[in-house]
């Protein structure tokens, strides 16, 4: 059955109902430009989503060297053919005109066009000098979490044996961060337990700080269809807004910014002290239970009610439903992560299956989730503060072993001190010591906190920026070099999802111009800088992605994260398969934990854990002594007031966060025609109560103030929490005339620009939403409504007080349900990428 859905009017598309422990209907969603239909389409190309974390498989749609649309593919287990908003429309903006196709340098004040090789000519003489005069500590590399596992792999290996850097993060710090460094609190290493099939078989649901719907919209769907079934599950949703998850639920608790811990303590005293924990799985798997007993002994619904302002009865009534769960799922993402308290809060959601033992079984886990499409490779390889392969940096074995792979000696690879995450990163070039940072495929002048200070800081000459993107950002106007880099679609590689599944993306197209793979430009730069082994051979051996693929298994190989049975002629046709995947287990791994707990022994753990409430790390004779025989370990943690809260000049709390039809700072998303429309320009979210005590009403021009900076947006009145203000952090400056900063004629519109330079001492993630903010009238609407959607967490408090705001004519995509389509013609293009 084929229907056409207007998809920016209904963004989770049409339902399937189906009932618990069945399988999944497929839906096979499908765009194709205006005037093309899949009979004209001359080839199909195998990829998957690189706009959210959920790994949607497609195939991208291709005639006469260019994309003309996308579908859905139906045998994939992430999606069975669904696509949402991003994945539907915002393939257009790699055709945009203003699309990076030459190097620029800076000459004069000026970013000017050249060749490759002067660009990189100049990049490969800063770093000798830079190397020669102030040490491998003056270079740092900042990168994203939408490159592919191949890049990342080569970018680690070249900073840290190549340079010999320990400043190597991506701007994953700022959305995985947390859940890396729960896990491998909670576990000992990182690797989601879970399983996105664990929805088909839950007959409880959580949702902590996530708001699905608009950050993995497809898993909603998967939720959707579920609650439409046969069984449905019962839903908890932790969140201050009223999302469409909120909207579901049967209980729906909407918190105070910066109170998780109290609320989650609180949770676990009504589960222990109604004796709803697993004995045996506690005695045989874990360490830790007894402190967590006695530190949330006396942390009762009322004390939590009265710090958290969430009725006690409502806390009770989450309680009985996660405690009485035949099989209870979790999932966490920002609300938790990007708050006060962020890595002791998500230790505190794996402790409620821990006492629960609710692990390793359908149905029965907890997904730490991502929030880029890549950020789990950025793990895994290394690019993003840890060692690649999940190996611990304070374990002279694990160094040891790394180096064999990569052929230099330990001494090579820095490990005196943590990896250097992106905050701190920061910090150095603020104060002088490190000289040269280069920025691949983000945009921190609008990503970061407190933008007023990083502007600053890349605006210092004695920084030398290179930005390596496809557009001409916000953070790229501030560079010395720019390198246009491919993109999705143009370039082959393979990257994970956020519950372990590998997918491989083929090259469709070609790039525009002389922009290059982000691999090619790191081998470039690596056979340029002649980095070499401890033999004198290259130190970086492999020349193409299939090649660089290869070499990350050997690395991977007997650690968590083990690649060695996949290769790209497994994940080329089929579905995607979950790691670890080995001889032993060919097929991939569906749940991990399903016998125990596998890495946490002293011996092979990532991490000997940290400190919840300081940071500061274990080492191996504190960790041997609490965990010697390698069990889960549960970690009480003690609530503590947020570092900044409301006062008389600034009242509310400020919190930021997405919407479903942009990702990120909207440098692809923005030059999507439907999906621009949806939410174009920047609003600010205010409950009726506090719109009402202000006099200010829908529509008007609103400041939200705070000692860093401003935002003036369009107001929406919304139920979210009273005394809390929303902003979505996705708006800049480069669709402006300001170019990359507020000015005389365009006032702040970056939501960053009132964020706190803060950051959770254990994971090292910002937190963006805990900030102290003052809300003003600049002027009234005289009719306008605010620029923000009808249909997600942004709906209006009274639904005819704002008219339908999706704009312009139906973004219509065909929906076709019991059929998988025609894929026998999908293909990828299996030549070489030499470029």
């Amino acid at each position: 059955m084929d229907a056409a859905v207007d998809r920016i009017a209904l963004p989770w598309g049409s339902r399937t109902p189906y009932g618990r422990h069945q399988a999944w209907p497929e839906r096979v969603d499908t765009c194709l430009e205006e005037g093309v239909d899949a009979g004209s389409v001359q080839r199909w190309v195998q990829t998957a989503s690189v706009l959210h974390s959920d790994g949607d498989a497609m195939d991208i749609a291709v005639l006469d060297g260019r994309m003309v649309g996308v579908r859905g593919r139906a045998q994939d287990r992430v999606n069975r053919g669904r696509l949402e908003p991003k994945d539907l429309f915002a393939w257009r903006a790699g055709a945009s005109a203003d699309r990076l196709t030459t190097p620029l340098v800076r000459r004069d004040g000026h970013l000017v066009e050249c060749d490759w090789a002067t660009a990189m000519d100049r990049i490969v003489a800063r770093s000798r000098e830079l190397l020669e005069e102030r040490g491998p500590g003056s270079i740092g590399f900042y990168t994203t979490g939408q490159l592919f596992l191949e890049e990342y792999y080569t970018l680690a290996v070249l900073a840290r044996a190549g340079i010999g850097t320990n400043h190597l993060d991506g701007n994953t710090r700022l959305c995985t961060s947390t859940a890396a460094e729960a896990l491998k609190e909670s576990f000992g290493s990182d690797g989601q337990p879970g399983s996105y099939d664990d929805i088909d078989h839950a007959d409880v649901i959580a949702l902590f700080g996530h708001n699905i719907a608009e950050t993995q919209p497809v898993q909603w769907m998967r939720i959707l269809d579920r609650l439409e079934g046969a069984d449905p599950p019962r839903l908890v949703c932790v969140d201050p807004r009223r999302t469409p998850v909120a909207r579901k639920a049967t209980v729906h608790l909407a918190p105070r910014a910066g109170t998780n811990v109290a609320l989650l303590n609180a949770l676990l005293h009504e589960i222990i002290r109604t004796d709803r924990v697993d004995h045996d799985y506690i005695e045989a798997h874990t360490v830790g239970f007894e402190e967590l007993a006695s530190r949330v002994k006396d942390c009762t619904p009322e004390w939590a009610a009265r710090i958290c302002d969430v009725p006690a009865a409502r806390i009770r009534e989450a309680a009985e439903l996660l405690g009485t769960a035949d099989r209870l799922l979790s999932t966490v993402l920002q609300g938790v992560y990007q708050s006060h308290q962020a890595t002791a809060a998500a230790v505190q959601i794996n402790n409620l299956h821990l006492i629960r033992g609710m692990l390793g079984r359908p149905g029965a886990g907890v997904l730490q989730m991502n929030g880029q499409p890549t950020a789990q490779n950025t793990r895994e390889c290394g690019a993003d503060g840890d060692l690649p392969g999940f190996r611990n940096w304070q374990n002279d074995a694990h160094v040891a072993e790394l180096a064999a792979v990569w052929n230099v000696e330990p001494e090579t690879i820095p490990h005196y001190a943590p990896p250097t995450h992106a905050m701190q990163m920061f910090r150095y070039a603020e104060q002088g010591s490190l000289r040269m940072l280069w920025i691949s495929g983000t945009n921190p002048a609008v990503s970061l906190p407190e933008l007023s200070r990083i502007r600053s800081i890349l605006e210092q000459e004695r920084l030398f920026v290179v930005v390596q993107d496809l557009f001409l950002t916000e953070t790229a106007q501030l560079a010395d070099v720019v390198l246009p880099a491919a993109t999705w679609g143009e370039k082959t590689g393979t990257f994970t999802n956020a519950d372990r599944t590998v997918h491989l993306s083929d090259r469709a197209v070609d790039p525009p111009g002389e922009a290059k793979a982000d691999l090619d430009i790191f081998l470039d730069y690596a056979a340029r800088m002649d980095f070499r082994d401890k033999d004198g051979g290259p130190l970086i051996t492999w020349h193409d992605p299939q090649s660089a693929f290869e070499a990350w298994k050997r690395c991977s190989a007997g650690r968590p994260c083990d690649y060695t049975g996949l290769t790209y002629d497994r994940l080329r046709g089929g579905t995607g398969i979950q790691w670890p995947c080995t001889e032993q287990s060919p097929h991939g791994t569906d749940r991990l934990y399903t016998d125990g707990i596998s890495w946490a022994h002293p011996d092979v753990c990532e991490s000997y854990g940290k400190d919840l409430v300081t940071g500061a790390t274990n080492d191996d004779v504190e960790y041997r002594s609490l965990n010697p025989d390698g069990k889960a370990v549960i970690k009480a943690a003690e609530y503590l007031p947020p570092h900044e809260t409301p006062d008389d000049d600034h009242p509310f709390q400020l919190v930021t966060g997405r919407t479903i039809y942009h990702f990120h700072t909207r440098t692809k998303t923005g030059r999507a025609p439907q999906l621009n429309r949806a939410a174009p320009d920047v609003w600010v979210e205010a409950s009726a109560s506090d719109a009402s005590a202000l006099g200010i009403d829908e529509g008007d021009l609103v400041e939200v103030s705070t000692p860093r900076g401003a935002v003036r947006g369009r107001l929406r009145v919304t139920d979210i929490r009273p005394g809390m203000l929303f902003i979505p952090f996705h708006y800049g400056y480069w669709d402006t005339k300001a170019g990359y900063a507020p000015d005389g004629e365009t006032p702040g519109r970056a939501a960053n620009e009132t964020t706190v330079t803060d950051w959770d001492p254990v994971s090292k993630q910002p937190l963006f939403k805990t900030a102290a903010a003052a809300l003003r009238r600049v002027e009234r609407g005289d009719g306008d409504t605010a620029p923000a959607p009808t249909t997600t967490a942004s709906a209006p408090a009274r639904a005819d007080a704002v008219p339908d705001t999706t704009g312009g004519p139906p973004a219509l995509v065909n929906e076709s349900v019991g059929a998988a389509g025609d894929v026998g013609d999908v293909g990828g293009n299996r030549e070489e990428d030499s470029r």
